[in-house]
């Protein structure tokens, strides 16, 4: 009876354990909690050819989550019937600035149907150097697709590129997009790299507007390299997370203490099969 007892309890010790693991989530640890996703767009020569090796790779990484950019043709409800065949939940999706400028009611309606928390755009289309007008016209559109989009229970967020950190008064123009925007229908996503190639340090802005940002792009910027205000650089220059120019312990410190939802890698270097396992084995070990 003791041994019995003795092998229920071990019995009981792994299972918890499993759970306890699976619960974890991939790329996360003790201390960084995650949970940590996958921006499609970094399998897009994948997805172009083959929508279904897409999705299982997606899985066989072992990611949860996802955020769209796209239904590579694909019906809303065949999108859905592929993600779940893949136990894949897709919180968040990319859409472009002039969808929202010009019919934000059709994106909320396909947003509503992908089952999608946040919807979102990544590019202002712009002339030469970004500048106030277009940075105050982006603002309106964002703040009424927001409203739009809140009807519907979506959160509306715009992704930084790195051209927005124009000088602009005391600050940049992406301080006036901030201080433009209504926080309670505009949310930014920061993506890591087109913050730091800018020469911006992510932690700083963090700290100045920690209400304003729910999602994160986990890249890293290539040792070396000089950024700019183009908001463009060489896919090479998008290395695995740990090996670049990121402080990423101080940075994801301070991304759970302001309460950052969901972190995506997004991976758009030409040997991303290789290095998305680096960088979750490298989220995984992380430390502060």
């Amino acid at each position: 009876m003791k041994i019995k007892c003795v092998l229920m309890t071990l019995l009981f010790l792994f299972l918890a354990f499993a759970v306890q693991a699976e619960d974890k989530g991939v790329g996360t640890n003790e201390l960084f909690k995650g949970p940590v996703g996958l921006q499609l767009y970094s399998l897009r020569d994948i997805f172009s050819k083959d929508v279904l090796l897409g999705m299982k790779l997606s899985e066989d990484f072992g990611f949860k989550y996802v955020e769209l950019a796209g239904t590579y043709g694909l019906s809303t409800q065949e999108m859905i019937e592929l993600l779940n065949k893949h136990q894949l939940v897709a919180v968040a999706g990319h859409w472009g600035f002039d969808q929202f400028k010009n019919n934000p009611e059709a994106v909320a309606k396909e947003a509503k149907e992908l089952g999608l928390k946040f919807a979102g755009v990544a590019w202002i289309p712009h002339e030469g150097e970004f500048d106030e007008a277009e940075a105050r016209h982006a603002a309106d559109v964002f703040n009424k697709a927001g409203a739009v989009l809140a009807k519907e229970g979506i959160q509306f967020y715009y992704h930084n590129h790195g051209y927005e950190f124009q000088p602009f008064e005391d600050g940049t123009l992406f301080d006036l997009l901030v201080q433009q925007t209504d926080p309670e229908l505009v949310s930014f996503q920061m993506d890591v790299l087109w913050t730091v190639f800018p020469g911006q340090d992510p932690v700083a802005i963090l700290k100045k507007y920690p209400n304003r940002f729910s999602l994160f792009h986990l890249k890293d910027l290539k040792k070396g390299v000089e950024g700019n205000l183009t908001g463009g650089t060489s896919v090479e220059n998008d290395v695995p997370l740990g090996s670049g120019q990121v402080d990423y312990p101080a940075l994801l410190k301070t991304a759970q203490e302001i309460g950052i939802q969901y972190y995506f890698i997004e991976d758009e270097s030409p040997t991303v099969l290789e290095q998305i396992p680096v960088s979750l084995k490298y989220l995984e070990s992380i430390q502060w």
